[in-house]
């Protein structure tokens, strides 16, 4: 075969490894497009669970700020929460219906991210009042709550209610956190580092705790 037959195999491999390299990254990229989870804002969100003054919002929507304190006596702030990924609930300690499973799987969660260091908990209580710090503290140790991955707090009872149906979006009733009002919620809510709304799950159902998991391994993955 001639020199130049060489030459011009020579080329032509080039040339095709530069395209499978393109082609390659092409796909990466919408793979990894495919994979990255929604941002929430309050129009993306059944208008149910919205506050009328949240309705019409289509970007640009955080967390607020909040002030709590956790089982171990400690303020929780979103400071605490700084460049962290991190899966909210709200939960109350006397409950025996779908608190129990919920707190069990947060812990599953807790326990496949124990190394982690982005990720963290927090549990609010909807009945503050009667969820004192001994009583979170006794209710963190019998679910294993590790201090400052999993944050089980009580606080003001309206600025808890008012994350809950204004921040996270995640009941349907409305109320003015009052000494009537009570709220009950099996969601989980997943939150970026960028204090942003990323999924919805049923903390109660073992597939949806299956594909949080995933979530939060995508998120982690992005950052």
């Amino acid at each position: 075969m001639s020199q130049n037959f060489f030459s011009k195999s020579k080329y032509t491999f080039i040339a095709m490894g530069v395209l499978s390299i393109i082609i390659i990254s092409y796909l990466y990229h919408l793979n990894h497009k495919a994979k990255s989870l929604p941002i929430y804002n309050p129009i993306d969100i059944n208008p149910k669970l919205v506050d009328e003054s949240l309705l019409n919002k289509s970007k640009n929507h955080t967390i607020g700020d909040f002030k709590l304190i956790d089982q171990d006596g400690n303020t929780v702030t979103p400071k605490d929460f700084e460049n962290k990924i991190y899966v909210a609930d709200f939960f109350f300690a006397r409950c025996e219906s779908i608190c129990p499973i919920m707190t069990d799987n947060m812990a599953i969660l807790q326990n496949i991210f124990i190394d982690e260091p982005k990720l963290k908990f927090i549990s609010h209580s909807v009945t503050p009042i009667m969820d004192s710090v001994p009583v979170l503290k006794t209710y963190a140790e019998i679910h294993g709550a590790i201090s400052g991955k999993w944050h089980i707090t009580t606080g003001d009872k309206k600025e808890i209610y008012n994350l809950a149906r204004k921040n996270y979006f995640a009941v349907l009733d409305e109320g003015d956190g009052g000494a009537q009002d009570f709220i009950h919620t099996e969601q989980f809510i997943l939150i970026d580092t960028q204090k942003r709304i990323r999924g919805f799950y049923d903390g109660t159902d073992s597939k949806e705790i299956e594909l949080l998991t995933a979530d939060i391994q995508t998120l982690l993955n992005e950052h």
